[in-house]
């Protein structure tokens, strides 16, 4: 079963998760794998200030849209600008997904192996239960394989390339972020295991009260 921790607000949930990741690459985790997002975000800026031997992490990425490093919809540029420009972890593995949905995921899919099982996946939500470029009824939601290119993603842009729900399953610990009243819905459907959010079992959410819904 999943753990769901409700917080007050928004800065409450960030500030947990920012505690929570630094705790476990203090205790040894070595890969931590980042979500894009705005709660992501603003937990990345508070992980950047804390206590944390970076020369000793490997960055990962859970999931990116098919543009260039540098685009505003890059979630390796959000990455940057928030964590990495000012932590220096050992090696950064970006998604090269401007190399397109299908190249992109198979240069990824021997990253990904070659340091399973991941240690740290940090995850948002979207709100219709999203999570990484892992869509609700989506066909891609049955692929065997670590890492895979979507061409006709629900939410644009349309091409992707995304971790599979094994290799985030297979994680040590994973971390879901989800604030706000528009996730209320996606959180009350993760709960009962019916998108993609809630096919993480042992997943620990960090949800503020207006995500938590009722």
């Amino acid at each position: 079963m999943s753990e769901f921790t409700v917080l007050e607000t928004e800065e409450d949930v960030a500030e947990a998760g920012a505690k929570a990741i630094a705790q476990a690459l203090q205790e040894g985790s070595r890969t931590l794998v980042l979500a894009g997002g705005t709660t992501p975000a603003r937990c990345y800026e508070l992980l950047a200030d804390m206590e944390v031997d970076w020369a000793r992490v490997t960055v990962l990425f859970g999931d990116e849209r098919c543009v260039p490093p540098d685009h505003p919809d890059s979630n390796y540029r959000m990455a940057r600008e928030t964590l990495l420009d000012k932590v220096a972890p050992a090696t950064v593995h970006r998604m090269p997904a401007e190399l397109g949905p299908d190249e992109g995921a198979a240069e990824y899919e021997s990253t990904i192996k070659a340091l399973m099982p991941l240690d740290v996946v940090v995850l948002g939500v979207g709100e219709d239960g999203h999570t990484a470029s892992l869509f609700p009824g989506h066909p891609l939601l049955k692929a065997k394989g670590l890492v895979a290119g979507i061409r006709n993603s629900p939410k644009p842009p349309p091409e992707r390339v995304t971790l599979t729900l094994p290799a985030i399953q297979g994680a040590r610990l994973v971390i879901i972020l989800a604030t706000g009243v528009g996730k209320a819905q996606a959180v009350a459907m993760a709960k009962r295991q019916q998108v993609p959010s809630g096919m993480i079992a042992g997943a620990r959410w960090l949800i503020d009260r207006a995500a938590a819904g009722r």
